[in-house]
Parts: structure tokens; sequence; C-alpha cells
């Protein structure tokens, strides 16, 4: 019969061009995912488990009488300490890292409603 196809082991038929360039695309593809989501994955883990090191503090931050600290920044030689006093006046207390020595003060006014 003319036009069917042969079934069995001698319905060798080669594979067309196109389609072997087909397979190879795709597998090439396939194994460049799978490279490329093993190295993302592999670069967060390596930058998520690898934090810096803490900055040294001074063993005491004194404050003066009556002030708590609401936030600290550590800036590269400096400590900047925001404060509240007992009448509710925000300021904002630069400190020297090493000595904790104060080096600037900053009142913060509040913002007219």
């Amino acid at each position: 019969m003319a036009g069917t196809i042969p079934h069995g082991e001698d319905a060798d038929i080669p594979e067309p061009k196109r389609l072997r360039q087909l397979r190879l695309l795709v597998n090439t593809l396939t194994v460049t995912l799978i490279v490329g989501f093993i190295i993302i994955v592999a670069t967060l883990v390596i930058r998520l488990t690898a934090g810096p090191e803490p900055l040294a503090l001074p063993e005491k931050v004194t404050l003066p009488a009556g002030e708590t600290a609401g936030a600290v920044t550590l800036g590269g030689d400096w400590i900047a300490v925001v404060t509240t006093d007992g009448t509710g006046q925000q300021r904002i207390r630069v400190l020297d890292r090493e000595s904790g020595a104060p080096r600037g003060e900053m009142e913060i006014t509040p913002q007219d409603q």
C-alpha cells in the first residue's frame, strides 16, 4: 500500500535534519536553564550566609539623666542615638565610637499637623 508507514523492526526511518536540530536546541536550553538556576541559588546562599562583621561598640554609652534611647545608627567612627527626654523632646546625639564621648547634638522639632 502506498502512503502507509511500515511498523516493526524494519521501519528505520531516518530522523529529519530539522527535528534533530530542534531536539539538540531543546536539550541545550534545558542544560543551560539547570546550570543557571544552580548558579543563582549558590550565589544567594553565599551572599546571605556571609554577613558583614559587626562593628565594635563602646562598652557603655552614657546618656544624660532622664533620656532614653529610641534608635541607634552606626557610622564610620561615630554612633548616632535618638533620645527622648521626660517632656517628650527628641534629640539626635552623635557620639564617638571609640570613647563614647559626645560629638554633637541636634533637636528634632515635631512636624506641624
